[in-house]
């Protein structure tokens, strides 16, 4: 479904993203995770037209998007969300995902059917006539997630969906991907919640420095010697090893 080949971003002398590819299949939610600086968002911003890459390819559904600008990304039926949640301050909760809804139609009774239905969907129902401006982070980073499934996208681009929320908001929005994954919307997210990773993903890749450092299953990338090092620091795979022989 999506298909990045050679990526790369530089900024001045900072190589942000050097050569990375990747696949994400039809019906699979899949990771991208690393450290803080990594590159992950982006690699995230190249795939969905906010920045243009200095080389590489996407490629959406056999269609050449590299550098396409973000509204016609959508069109075609991929959506991100942001980590720093912006929500129209001064709308209505309902009128935030129907800003999402108008991306396929310009009727406004067809907007709000969909955008309370989507509501319902990540369990917003009860928040439709509040004010964007006073929910709380888990109730803006669900709106976020609501408007971005409200331009009936495809595949779904999630930005830390789950920072800054308690273990019981993580499992609930945990829930809510499986659920609308389940709906046909192939999902790939950033994240770094590792066990929402682990329960949630299918498959996953692991960024350091701008490269492509491993890929597999949560399973895999878990007991990777360079992911460990990665988050952990130079040679806290081999204390780890030697900790766990000592321990056995």
């Amino acid at each position: 479904m999506l298909e990045i080949t050679g990526l790369s971003k530089s900024f001045g002398g900072l190589a942000a993203v050097s050569n990375v590819g990747l696949t994400v299949e039809e019906g699979k939610i899949i990771s991208l995770i690393g450290p803080n600086g990594a590159g992950k968002t982006t690699l995230f911003a190249m795939v969905a037209g906010f920045l243009k890459p200095d080389s590489g390819t996407v490629m959406f559904e056999d269609q050449n998007i590299t550098g396409m600008k973000p509204h016609r990304i959508c069109e075609l039926g991929m959506v991100r969300t942001f980590q720093v949640t912006q929500p129209f301050a001064k709308l209505t909760t309902l009128e935030n995902i129907m800003v999402g809804a108008y991306c396929r139609t310009s009727n406004r009774e067809l907007a709000e059917a969909n955008a309370r239905r989507i509501a319902k969907q990540v369990g917003m129902k009860a928040s439709l006539d509040q004010a964007a401006d006073s929910l709380t982070v888990a109730g803006r980073k669900r709106l976020e997630l609501a408007r971005a499934l409200a331009t009936q996208p495809r595949l779904l681009l999630l930005d830390e969906v789950m920072a800054g929320l308690n273990p019981i908001e993580i499992d609930e929005i945990v829930d809510v991907i499986k659920k609308i994954r389940d709906t046909g919307v192939t999902v790939f997210l950033i994240e770094h919640v590792m066990k929402a990773v682990m329960n949630l993903s299918d498959y996953a890749y692991v960024l350091n420095d701008g490269v492509r450092i491993a890929d597999g299953t949560p399973t895999e990338i878990a007991n990777n010697p360079d992911v460990i090092e990665a988050y952990l620091g130079h040679g806290a795979a081999e204390r780890m090893r030697v900790e766990g022989s000592a321990n056995a």
